[in-house]
């Protein structure tokens, strides 16, 4: 006779075989547009090529299947070499720049041992295994599906900085309702609690929930947009000094960097090209900054005299109300859908302009902060307080040299971001969909 806590695993079992399927099923969808050639390119030693993303989400699984699937033999050791990413407890590894330098495996073979590790896992799903085994297992793959998620994210950047516009996605979204909006919301400080503490998944890096105590401060109602930012290049930006970490300006002076990314100077005038094609900046000067270093936005902040936010004030921003109320998203508890927020289900394959989404403001009148673009922070990407690793080398191994962004981006799948959630990048990095807002104290 199975107990309650057994019926609820094998309810659990089923939910999860279920997302493990439209999940793996959105990766392909992602890649289905390409060329075989397009699979194995490798366009910059921190882009990695799409068969590799196939290749290691599927090893990701397989670790899994090695140890709870009887019988399980690995399919190739070589894979284990090639698709491993940096983990260094399950064996060598090739160097993340070299992944684009080898033919092999082929990518009809990549997909073949794609199509086996999805068999095997909804195989292994589909059995009955005692209750504590269960539960490990669950949550391991409940965490590879967010790891798949996160490599969907990657593959988006990954096919823009390999195609840009000559990618051709199955569909596209629907432009979103809109408002004229500026200026900023002032916001009360005081102690906050930051972090995660509910009963759904989240990362370890999330946790455990927390007291800070925050000044009151204003932060901008939309994200910087790009006319914002093309002042700021028209004022000189790149070229003063006074505006840069000692640092930032180093790199700028070495990268030669005159704007952000996919900008680029034609006859004196910038266009942007992105997945939608080529374009001069004035005409896409209400859509959001993207591709900005944490220097660059730091940057432009001192040069319109405020400062990026805190990710503590970037969260109490999103969740806390006026009158202290809590809630999961800017909206509400409810989970983001296409009409609140622009995220991959909404296959825009942009991002939308500054005052999009209405329905997934915040009660301060912020919109965008879930969706469109990450957004730095000042704050440095370092464990809370308490913090226990779930997962070895996945969060912990980083807490060095890195800052923190919030909030997602149009890649970023819906039921995969919260406002809790701590990506993190090295300040020089801009190859993500990182954009920006301002704030100050007040």
């Amino acid at each position: 006779m199975q107990t309650k806590k057994g019926l609820k695993t094998r309810s659990r079992s089923a939910e999860l075989s279920q997302m493990f399927q439209t999940v793996r099923e959105r990766t392909m969808r992602i890649v289905e547009p390409l060329e075989i050639e397009d699979y194995v390119i490798q366009t910059a030693p921190f882009m990695s090529p799409p068969r590799w993303h196939l290749g290691h989400t599927s090893w990701f699984f397989e670790l899994l299947l090695k140890d709870y699937l009887p019988g399980y033999e690995i399919y190739s050791e070589e894979y284990l070499y090639y698709f491993n990413s940096y983990y260094e407890r399950f064996g060598t590894r090739i160097d993340r720049d070299k992944r684009g330098t080898r033919s092999r495996p082929t990518v009809k073979e990549t997909l073949a041992y794609r199509k086996r590790i999805d068999e095997a896992m909804l195989d292994l799903l589909g059995q009955r295994n005692k209750e504590s085994k269960a539960d490990s297992l669950q949550t391991l793959v409940r965490l590879g599906l967010e790891h798949e998620m996160q490599h969907q994210e990657l593959l988006v950047y990954d096919i823009k900085h390999l195609l840009c516009d000559l990618y051709k996605p199955a569909s596209i979204g629907a432009s979103p309702d809109r408002n004229s909006i500026s200026g900023m919301a002032e916001i009360e400080g005081g102690l906050f609690l930051l972090g995660y503490s509910g009963d759904e998944f989240a990362f370890d890096n999330e946790k455990p929930a927390h007291q800070v105590f925050i000044q009151d401060f204003a932060i901008d109602r939309v994200p910087v947009s790009n006319g914002e930012y093309l002042e700021f290049i028209r004022d000189g930006g790149y070229s003063d000094f006074r505006w840069w970490f000692s640092e930032a300006w180093a790199t700028v002076r070495i990268e030669q960097w005159r704007a952000p990314l996919y900008w680029k100077l034609h006859s004196d005038e910038w266009m942007i090209r992105d997945f939608s094609g080529l374009y001069r900046a004035t005409e896409k000067s209400e859509e959001p900054v993207t591709h900005v270093s944490f220097y660059e936005a730091s940057a432009f902040a001192k040069w319109a005299g405020k400062r990026l936010p805190t990710e503590a004030e970037w969260e109490k921003a999103a969740r806390v109300s006026s009158t202290g109320t809590r809630s999961n998203f800017p909206w509400g508890d409810d989970l983001p859908v296409s009409t609140t927020a622009n995220l991959l289900e909404n296959e825009l394959w942009g991002v939308a302009p500054v005052g999009s989404y209405p329905e997934g403001r915040s009660s301060h009148g912020c919109y965008q902060m879930i969706g469109d673009v990450w957004e730095w922070t000042t704050s440095d990407y370092v464990p809370y307080p308490g913090f226990k690793a779930e997962f070895d080398e996945y969060n912990d191994k980083w807490f060095v040299g890195q800052k923190v962004l919030r909030g997602g981006s149009f890649a970023t799948p819906q039921s995969h971001i919260r406002s809790t959630y701590r990506n993190f990048f090295h300040p020089d990095e801009r190859w993500m969909i990182s954009g920006f807002r301002c704030a100050k104290i007040i």
